[in-house]
């Protein structure tokens, strides 16, 4: 963590920019600290909150559409073969698949708050062959929602920041579970609409 403190203190909103659109592809980056402290620095005056609100929107935009655009054109061959090495592993792969194919678009829009799924989420996206309007409503919509929340978490958490990283592992599976409910119920409405 001490290093992309260190990056975004000393490269900013770039910092900020660079290391999401890695983090979203799938790299080792802790995105919601990351998130965090960039809200952190904010409070401390450090960064401006519009720019650092369009930079964190931006990369993450930019690391989404990569994963989709890289499912799009290679469809599962990558993950098989290189999956390993990222620390994805294909029963992952699948369990994302699963979401997408029953909740579909939702998990696009909720599946950034659920820490190893927003990286797959585009990806899968890609290789199922999603049209890019649709991807990108529900996946921009997403990034819009997770990047301003963390911000404002880190901004509004002031010194206590660092206990968040702690709370969103121990919350995970609490939204695994509310991003599934509410992806279900919005399904059945629409289906009952329809009958």
């Amino acid at each position: 963590m001490e290093i992309v403190q260190h990056w975004i203190a000393e490269y900013g909103y770039a910092g900020i920019f660079s290391l999401l659109v890695l983090g979203i592809v799938g790299l080792p980056v802790p995105d919601e600290t990351l998130l965090a402290f960039a809200g952190y620095m904010v409070y401390l005056g450090r960064l401006n909150p519009v720019p650092a609100f369009f930079s964190a929107l931006a990369g993450s935009m930019c690391g989404i559409t990569l994963s989709y655009v890289i499912g799009r054109l290679t469809g599962y061959f990558v993950i098989e073969k290189y999956g390993s090495k990222l620390h994805i592993k294909m029963e992952r792969v699948a369990v994302v698949h699963d979401w997408f194919r029953r909740i579909g678009r939702f998990t696009l829009t909720f599946g950034y708050f659920v820490p190893g799924v927003r990286h797959l989420t585009a990806y899968v996206a890609g290789a199922s062959e999603l049209e890019y309007p649709v991807f990108a409503l529900f996946a921009y919509a997403g990034a819009v929602l997770w990047t301003g929340s963390f911000l404002s978490l880190g901004y509004f958490l002031g010194e206590q920041w660092t206990r968040l990283p702690g709370a969103v592992h121990r919350y995970a599976l609490v939204g695994i579970g509310v991003v599934v409910a509410a992806a279900a119920l919005a399904y059945v409405v629409r289906r009952r609409r329809r009958a």
